[in-house]
C-alpha cells in the first residue's frame, strides 16, 4: 500500500474470450439477487454503471502525472473506508467521501492521488478515484498504477466501499452497484470473476471486513451470472502472497475523514 511499484509474479490467470455487452441493470439486493434472462444482456448498457469522474465530484489535480501502465489488469480488489456506517446515502456525501479520501492519501500518505481506482458510497454512488481510472477501464486496454495494496499496485484494479463491515454487511442497493462495477471491469479487461480477491488476501489487514469478505464468493457468482460466464478458476499463483512487510492496516482513520467530510459538507 504504501510503495505502489511492488508487483506481483509475471504471467496471468486464465481469462475468458472477452465480451461486448454488459448488464447493467441492478437487482434486488445481496441475498435475494437472480441473473437477468441471457437475452437481457443484448439490451443492457454496454458502458456500464454510472461512474462519478474526478472533474465532477471537484477532484484535486494530481501532484505529478499518473502512470498508464501498458498492460490490462488481471485481477480486482474488494476494500473497506473502515469508516462510520453512516445513513447519509445522498450524492452530495459521496462526493465529499471522494474529496476526503483524495486530501488524505495526498497530505497525510504522501500519494500523488487517491490510491483507488473507484470508491462505491453507501448511498451507490460510484466515483473515480486515481486520475485517468475511468478512461483507462473504457478502453479497457491498460490501467492506471494506483496506490491501494502492496504488491498488486501493477496488476489489479482496487474498489473502496465506504463503510465498516467487520460486524454488518454492506446496504443492498452499495452491493448491488458493487456488483454492477466489477461485472464491468470484468467485461472490460476478459477477466474471469475468480479474479475478485479481497485486500486481505494480499496483505496484513481485515479489510473489507469480516462480513463483506464473506460475501466474496456470491459477488463473484453475481458477476458470473450477469456476464453469462463460467467463474472461471484462479491462476496457478493465484496471487495470494502475502505481503507482510510495513502497510497501514486500513486506508482511512476514521477520526482524519470525518474531519474531512465535516470540512466539505454545509
Amino acid at each position: 500500500m504504501l510503495h505502489p511499484r511492488y508487483s506481483a509474479p509475471p504471467g496471468g490467470p486464465f481469462r475468458p474470450s472477452r465480451r461486448s455487452v454488459l448488464a447493467g441493470a441492478l437487482g434486488v439486493g445481496a441475498a435475494t439477487w437472480w441473473p437477468a434472462a441471457p437475452s437481457a444482456y443484448a439490451s443492457s448498457a454496454a458502458a456500464g454503471p454510472e461512474v462519478f469522474g474526478c472533474e465532477t465530484w471537484g477532484a484535486r489535480p494530481p501532484a505529478e502525472s499518473v502512470v498508464v501502465l501498458a498492460e490490462p489488469p488481471r485481477r480486482i480488489i474488494v476494500h473497506h473506508t473502515a469508516t462510520a456506517n453512516v445513513e447519509d446515502y445522498s450524492q452530495q456525501r459521496a462526493f465529499a467521501l471522494a474529496r476526503a479520501i483524495q486530501n488524505y492519501h495526498m497530505d497525510t500518505h504522501g500519494w500523488i492521488d487517491t490510491g483507488q481506482h473507484f470508491t462505491v458510497s453507501r448511498g451507490a454512488y460510484v466515483t473515480e478515484g486515481r486520475h485517468r481510472s475511468l478512461a483507462e477501464l473504457s478502453a479497457g486496454l491498460r490501467q492506471v498504477r494506483s496506490a491501494h495494496c502492496v504488491g498488486q499496485n501493477d496488476v489489479s484494479v482496487g474498489i473502496e466501499n465506504e463503510g465498516t463491515y467487520t460486524g454488518v454487511e454492506p446496504p443492498a442497493r452499495q452491493y448491488e452497484a458493487l456488483v454492477a462495477l466489477c461485472t464491468h471491469i470484468c467485461g472490460q479487461y476478459s477477466l474471469p470473476p475468480s479474479e475478485i480477491y479481497g485486500h486481505r488476501d494480499f496483505n496484513s489487514t481485515a479489510c473489507p471486513g469480516d462480513r463483506l469478505y464473506a460475501l466474496l464468493p456470491q459477488l463473484r457468482q453475481n458477476v458470473a451470472a450477469r456476464l453469462g460466464v463460467p467463474q472461471g478458476e484462479d491462476g496457478e499463483d493465484g496471487g495470494r502472497s502475502l505481503w507482510n512487510g510495513s502497510a497501514p492496516s486500513e486506508y482511512l482513520p476514521p477520526d482524519l475523514v470525518e474531519r474531512e467530510l465535516s470540512r466539505h459538507l454545509p
